[in-house]
C-alpha cells in the first residue's frame, strides 16, 4: 500500500457522508467484501481493492443522474489518487461512464457490482435468508428468470466474466465467498 493511499476508515466516512440509505451502504459493504476476497485470491493489495469497492457508488444516493461523474469530483477534491478514482468510475462503463475497465481490479469491480445484487436477492428468498448456504447453482437457477431481480443487468455480468476470462459459475462462486466474509454486516447471515 502506498503511503498516500486512502484508508478504509476514510472511505467509510466519505461513503456514509454521501449515503444514508441502508441498502446502498450494505451494497457497498458487499462489494468491498468481494473485492477483498478477489484481491486475496489473486495476491493483490487487499486494502486498495476493498477501499475502491467500498466507495464505488459514492455519489449514487445524492446524484443518481450524475452517477460516476460526481464520484470523480468528490474524490479529486479530497486528493485521492487517480488510479482509485479511475477504478471507481470504470464500474459504470457503458452505462454512465466512458472509462473502460482495463486493470484486473477494474474488471473485477465491473463484473461483480451487479452480481452482488443478484446473489443478495437469491439469498433473501432462501428459507435461511442467508448467503452462507447460497450456491452458484441456486443463483444460476434464478438467473434464468428475467423477472427475478429484474434490475440486475445480466449482460454486464457476462461481459465482466469475459473480460476476466472466467466462467460464470466460478465468478458467481467467488462472489458468494466474498459476500460470506461480510454476511453479518450486509444482513445476509440468516435467521
Amino acid at each position: 500500500m502506498s503511503p498516500n493511499a486512502p484508508t478504509r476508515d476514510e472511505a467509510y466516512r466519505i461513503l456514509t457522508e454521501y449515503n444514508q440509505n441502508h441498502s446502498l451502504i450494505r451494497h457497498a459493504l458487499a462489494v468491498e467484501g468481494v473485492m477483498r476476497y478477489f484481491a486475496r485470491k489473486r495476491g493483490e493489495d487487499e486494502e486498495k481493492w476493498g477501499v475502491i469497492g467500498l466507495i464505488h457508488d459514492l455519489d449514487y444516493e445524492k446524484f443518481p443522474n450524475e452517477h460516476c461523474k460526481r464520484t470523480r469530483e468528490i474524490l479529486m477534491s479530497r486528493g485521492w489518487p487517480e488510479d482509485y478514482i479511475r477504478a471507481a468510475v470504470s464500474h459504470g462503463w457503458g452505462i454512465c461512464s466512458d472509462v473502460e475497465p482495463k486493470t484486473e481490479l477494474e474488471k473485477v469491480l465491473y463484473a461483480i457490482d451487479e452480481l452482488t445484487g443478484l446473489v443478495a436477492t437469491t439469498a433473501l428468498v432462501r428459507p435461511s435468508r442467508s448467503v452462507l448456504d447460497t450456491t452458484a447453482k441456486s443463483v444460476q437457477k434464478k438467473w434464468k428468470d428475467k423477472r427475478f431481480a429484474a434490475g440486475v443487468d445480466r449482460s454486464i455480468i457476462e461481459r465482466g466474466a469475459q473480460m476476466l476470462d472466467m466462467d460464470l459459475t466460478t465468478l458467481i462462486t467467488d462472489t458468494i465467498m466474498g459476500m460470506r466474509d461480510v454476511a453479518e454486516e450486509i444482513g445476509l447471515k440468516g435467521v
